[in-house]
């Protein structure tokens, strides 16, 4: 029996690791999309030590450049003729504004745009998989974001880095949302979660308050082995394999805020999307 293709990005470190880790000990195959190759190196030899397979990958990617997500798409369509599971687990919190190669705002260019066009690169590819899922990484932090602003993500009139982060999870739920419509008649689910606060290196490089008030939490917040548990739940538990368009928390589906559950904002925050990446929306999921 032919085992199953996941990829994850951010699959070196934090949640991302453990969910590779525990998917590998299940059977599937793992490809790591990582933005820092040294540091992944020793991962993937973890991983492979603890692998059914032994079938660990490394492909770079930087999704803070969509130059980089464009390559490292194409790179995975060379070495695989189809993908079973998306986890689009990196993102991160930045607490100085900070701007993309293409010029929009880092923290809503990785944590949304990356994914965004990611996903939309490889959907012919879970087309062929088997019993092809994408889980989305979003947060409770999706609910600070009380004054959502589309026409500001790519470029804030005022940054707060915790705004711009509570924004971006935001849009992760209202991403997996709208795909979980588009390629329901593909036989693609679609869902996102929050993994709950997690004791990792996230946020390690604020220095702000909001670095601070990370450092002082960390000892109350959970392991990455407990925080990984939804996302190894939506990649591969059979309980779930026709269960799309949710948002999800401690493997039970969960009510997002309001803006979350927006059908407008959901439309147009694709539509924004694909103008920012520049995709062709005809040959896209639509």
């Amino acid at each position: 029996m032919n085992s199953r293709l996941c990829l994850i990005t951010g699959a070196n470190s934090g949640i991302g690791k453990v969910t590779a880790m525990e998917l590998a000990k299940k059977g599937f195959d793992i490809l790591m999309l990582c933005r820092n190759l040294d540091t992944s190196r020793p991962v993937r030899k973890e991983i492979k030590a603890v692998s059914k397979t032994g079938r660990v990958d490394l492909i770079w990617c930087d999704l803070a450049s969509q130059q980089s997500v464009i390559q490292a798409a194409r790179e995975v369509a060379d070495r695989y003729d189809k993908l079973d599971v998306l986890v689009n687990n990196a993102g991160l919190l930045i607490d100085k504004e900070q701007y993309s190669p293409e010029g929009i705002e880092l923290t809503f260019a990785i944590n949304h745009l990356g994914p965004f066009l990611l996903t939309n690169m490889l959907l012919d590819m879970l087309k062929k998989g088997t019993n092809p899922r994408i889980v989305t990484v979003s947060s409770e932090a999706h609910r600070w974001s009380k004054a959502f602003k589309l026409d500001q993500l790519a470029k804030p009139k005022s940054f707060s880095g915790m705004g711009a982060y509570g924004a971006s999870k935001l849009c992760n739920i209202l991403f997996a949302k709208e795909l979980a419509d588009r390629i329901m008649d593909f036989g693609i689910t679609s869902n996102s979660l929050h993994p709950g606060a997690i004791n990792s290196n996230f946020a390690n490089g604020a220095t702000s308050l909001t670095g601070l008030m990370f450092k002082l939490m960390k000892p109350f917040f959970i392991s990455p082995e407990k925080g990984a548990e939804t996302s190894i739940y939506l990649a591969g538990s059979p309980e779930v394999a026709n269960v799309t368009g949710l948002y999800f928390d401690k493997c039970k589906p969960k009510t997002p805020s309001q803006e979350a559950r927006s059908d407008f904002y959901a439309k147009e925050l694709w539509k924004l999307s694909e103008q920012l990446t520049h995709l062709n929306p005809r040959s896209i999921a639509a």
